[in-house]
């Protein structure tokens, strides 16, 4: 199988570097910065695991070719810009499998290139790019990959796509239930990244000042919305996202506060503004959702 990953970055670029140097037929598109220095010194990996790869490369502008699976692993409000990017890659049998955070793409992505086209995915690793180029990663973190059909169950095609991810050093899973995984992580991501927007601290600081019952509003706003969407958590599973956002020294932080923290772009209307509009929909009250979306829109109009 063919697989083209769009972006080498934190994601994209831990998970096609590890399938790389599994033998799988990886190809990444980039853009002309990044495919100069990815051809001059290979594509890196630090921290738990230091391992360089060399790779193949399509750059942005100029793809030649089609591919079987296309592993979209770029910010959400870079999405735009990747359609464009990809959509010479795609041909009328290739799977989109996006890797992006919210479920808002998923419906961009079906306007473009067809609702047949689009899988759902989930990823889950603890990674950075840094200063040189590298992609560094978390001691502790485990790296988890899950994709299906939309619609649930385990199709023929999805079958292939398992059996290429497999045996690459990564949890790799088949899941029959793809959009309700990616409920459940949205849930955390919302839960968290609206938590240390507000706050402004990690969750061990928050618990500290006395904010465990401002983790526990809103992980309950965003639970709401889910549950009014279809996608109730699983049983038992709240309890847990309660404990993670109020564990008492944890340092635990959201990649989008970590953006925000550093001057970057954030996905505040992907992760917490798209909850918000669905909240509204359908009839359920986010004070604390819709505060955090404001602060959020308020440093994008800063930056």
């Amino acid at each position: 199988m063919r697989l083209l990953v769009v972006g080498a970055g934190a994601v994209g670029g831990y998970f096609g570097a590890l399938l790389a140097r599994a033998g799988r037929d990886v190809t990444f598109l980039v853009r002309p910065a990044r495919a100069e220095r990815l051809r001059r010194e290979g594509l890196r990996v630090v921290g738990g695991q230091t391992f360089t790869v060399p790779v193949q490369l399509e750059v942005t502008g100029a793809v030649g070719a089609r591919y079987d699976a296309i592993l979209l692993a770029v910010k959400a409000y870079s999405l735009e810009d990747a359609m464009r990017d990809i959509a010479p890659a795609v041909g009328p049998k290739t799977m989109i499998v996006p890797l992006l955070n919210g479920m808002r793409h998923l419906d961009r992505l079906a306007e473009r290139f067809g609702t047949a086209a689009v899988l759902g995915g989930v990823s889950a690793v603890v990674a950075s790019l840094d200063d040189d180029g590298a992609i560094a990663i978390a001691p502790t973190s485990q790296a988890i990959l899950r994709y299906g059909e939309r619609a649930g169950g385990i199709s023929r095609r999805v079958g292939a796509l398992d059996e290429a991810l497999r045996g690459a050093h990564f949890d790799a899973v088949a899941s029959e239930a793809i959009v309700a995984d990616m409920w459940s992580k949205w849930i955390v991501l919302a839960s968290l990244g609206s938590l240390n927007a507000l706050m402004r601290g990690n969750v061990g600081e928050v618990e500290a000042a006395g904010g465990a019952g401002v983790a526990t509003s809103i992980l309950a706003e965003v639970v709401a919305i889910a549950t009014a969407s279809g996608f109730p958590p699983a049983e038992g599973a709240v309890e847990g996202y309660r404990s993670f956002l109020t564990e008492p020294g944890a340092k635990m932080t959201s990649s989008m506060y970590r953006d925000l923290v550093a001057g970057n772009p954030v996905e505040g209307e992907h992760i917490v503004g798209d909850l918000v509009d669905r909240g509204r929909a359908l009839g359920v009250a986010t004070p604390l959702l819709e505060a955090a979306r404001v602060n959020l829109r308020v440093y994008e109009s800063r930056r």
